[in-house]
C-alpha cells in the first residue's frame, strides 16, 4: 500500500469525533419548521428556486458559518457546517440549492488576495452577494478535470480573455459570482496534467451578455443547473485567485470539503427516510396489526439504520481530519461513497414501506427519493471514488 495516505497514521485515528453541535442543530431544525413539505412540493412542481429558504438560511447566519468572524461570518469549523446541512436534510428540506457557497468560499478564503477577501467575503456572509456557481465540469471532459478545454489567455497585464464551455453548473442563475477553472497554459506545455490551470472569481453580473451566456438544463432536480457558454469574455487580471497555474490544487481542497458536506446531507436524508419509515410502520395496520411487526418490513429498516450509523462515523472522522488540517482526501471520498449508499438504501426501504402512498407528493417521500438518487452520480460517481481508493490508497495500477 502507498504510504502517503493518512489511513494508518495513529495521530489521525485518535482525532475526537464526539462534537455534536446541538445548539446549531436545534436552531436549524426550528428554521426548517417554516418550510414544510408543502413548500418544497410547490417549488418542485413549479420548477422554481427556493429563494425564501435560501434567504432565511443566509439571514440566520448558518450559510456563512465557515466565513471567519473578521469578514462577517461565524468562523466555525467544517464539522459545524456538517451539522447545519445534515439537519436541513433530516428535517425534510434540501440545502443543495445553496450548499456550494460553503465550499467554494474556501478557495477564496485560503488562496485569494487580501483585496479579494475584503471585497467579497463580507458581502457573501451578509447575503448581499451569492457565490453559488462552480464552473469546472465540461461537456467533453466530465470528471477528467485535467483535460478541460476552457482557456484563459493573457491580454496585456490587466486582463484575460476566456473562451470555453461548462456544463452542469448548478445554481448559476441564482449566483452573482462564479468560481471558474480554466487552463492558462496549454496541456502540451506542462509536465503534469494538473499543472497550468488557474482559478478566477468572475462577477457574473458584469459578464452576462458580455461574453457569458447561461442556458438552463431541464433536469430531474431543480438546482437551476446550466450550460455556460464563454465567448471572448474579458475579465480583469485581479480576478485571478492565487497563483496562475496552481488552480487545480486549489479546487481539490474545496472538493474534499464538498465531498464531506454532501455526505452530511446524505446522512440527513437517511435519517429522514428511516424516521418516516419507522413511524409509518408503527402506525399502518394491515391484517390486524402494525406492518412493522413483520420481519419483511422491520429488518430492512433496521439494516438501513445500521448502515447509516456506520456511514455517519466516517463523515464525522473526515470532517474532524479536515478541521485538524490533516490530509483527508481518502476519508472525504469514503464518506461521500458510504453516506450516498446509506441514503439511497434508506430511500428504497422507505418507498417499499409506504408502498403506493410513497408516490403521493403529500408525504415528500418521492421528492426526497429523487434527491437521494442524485448522489449516486454527483458530484462524483461511485466508480470514480473506487478508482481513487484503489490507485491512491491501495496502490493498485492506474486504470486505462
Amino acid at each position: 500500500m502507498k504510504d502517503d495516505t493518512s489511513m494508518m497514521d495513529p495521530d489521525v485515528l485518535s482525532i475526537p469525533v464526539d462534537e455534536d453541535w446541538t445548539d446549531i442543530r436545534d436552531g436549524v431544525a426550528a428554521l426548517c419548521e417554516d418550510f414544510p413539505n408543502e413548500y418544497w412540493s410547490a417549488l418542485d412542481k413549479a420548477d422554481e428556486y427556493p429563494s425564501a429558504f435560501v434567504k432565511t438560511l443566509t439571514e440566520s447566519g448558518f450559510l456563512g458559518a465557515l466565513i471567519p468572524e473578521e469578514y462577517g461570518g461565524s468562523g466555525l469549523p467544517l464539522s459545524a457546517a456538517v451539522a447545519v446541512l445534515e439537519t436541513i436534510h433530516e428535517r425534510g428540506c434540501n440545502a443543495a440549492a445553496c450548499h456550494a457557497q460553503m465550499y467554494t468560499m474556501g478557495t477564496v478564503l485560503k488562496h485569494g488576495s487580501d483585496a479579494q477577501k475584503k471585497a467579497y467575503l463580507p458581502k457573501i456572509a451578509s447575503g448581499e452577494l451569492r457565490l453559488q456557481a462552480f464552473g469546472v465540469t465540461e461537456p467533453t471532459t466530465g470528471s477528467d478535470t485535467t483535460q478541460l478545454k476552457t482557456r484563459a489567455e493573457k491580454s496585456g497585464n490587466s486582463a484575460y480573455i476566456v473562451n470555453g464551455q461548462k456544463v452542469w453548473t448548478s445554481r448559476a442563475f441564482e449566483s452573482d459570482l462564479m468560481l471558474l477553472l480554466a487552463r492558462t497554459t496549454p496541456a502540451t506545455e506542462v509536465k503534469k496534467r494538473s499543472d497550468g490551470m488557474s482559478v478566477f472569481l468572475i462577477d457574473m453580473r458584469e459578464a452576462l451578455g458580455n461574453g457569458l451566456e447561461l442556458r438552463k438544463i431541464d433536469a430531474m432536480i431543480n438546482h437551476n443547473t446550466c450550460e455556460v457558454f464563454i465567448d471572448d469574455l474579458e475579465i480583469p487580471a485581479d480576478t485571478l485567485v492565487g497563483e496562475e497555474g496552481k488552480g487545480f490544487r486549489y479546487i481539490v481542497d474545496s472538493m474534499n470539503a464538498e465531498r464531506i458536506l454532501i455526505a452530511a446531507e446524505c446522512i440527513g436524508d437517511a435519517k429522514f427516510f428511516i424516521r418516516m419509515a419507522t413511524e409509518y410502520a408503527n402506525e399502518r395496520k394491515v391484517f390486524g396489526g402494525p406492518i412493522g411487526a413483520n420481519q419483511g418490513i422491520q429488518f430492512p429498516i433496521a439494516q438501513a439504520y445500521a448502515q447509516a450509523q456506520a456511514a455517519e462515523l466516517m463523515v464525522r472522522k473526515a470532517a474532524a481530519m479536515f478541521d485538524a488540517g490533516q490530509k483527508a482526501a481518502a476519508e472525504a471520498n469514503m464518506a461521500k461513497l458510504l453516506a450516498a449508499d446509506a441514503s439511497w438504501n434508506a430511500a428504497e426501504v422507505c418507498m417499499q414501506v409506504y408502498g403506493g402512498f410513497a408516490f403521493a407528493r403529500e408525504y415528500g417521500i418521492e421528492r426526497k427519493w429523487r434527491e437521494a438518487r442524485l448522489y449516486q452520480t454527483a458530484p462524483i460517481s461511485k466508480n470514480m471514488i473506487l478508482g481513487y481508493l484503489g490507485q491512491h490508497v491501495l496502490g493498485l495500477p492506474r486504470s486505462y
